[in-house]
């Protein structure tokens, strides 16, 4: 069995999405991620768990109330 961790970059190519949405998906809890200092590597194992249970939806569901710039 290959233990080895994947990085953010690798995660992201592999679910086909841009790096910055597999870094903003992780910020959030989504992605299922494993922390070393400020490092982010995920796990296949998990990742695969992750893609075949359906993801997770964006907390609040697709619209996202916008945020108050001030106006």
């Amino acid at each position: 069995m290959n233990n080895e961790l994947l990085t953010l970059a690798q995660t992201a190519s592999i679910l086909q999405i841009k790096y910055v949405r597999a870094a903003e998906l992780a910020r959030q809890n989504i992605l299922p991620v494993v922390r070393l200092g400020r490092q982010i590597r995920v796990a296949p194992d998990q990742l695969k768990a992750f893609i075949s249970q359906g993801g997770k939806a964006l907390p609040g569901g697709w619209k996202r109330e916008a945020v108050d710039q001030g106006n």
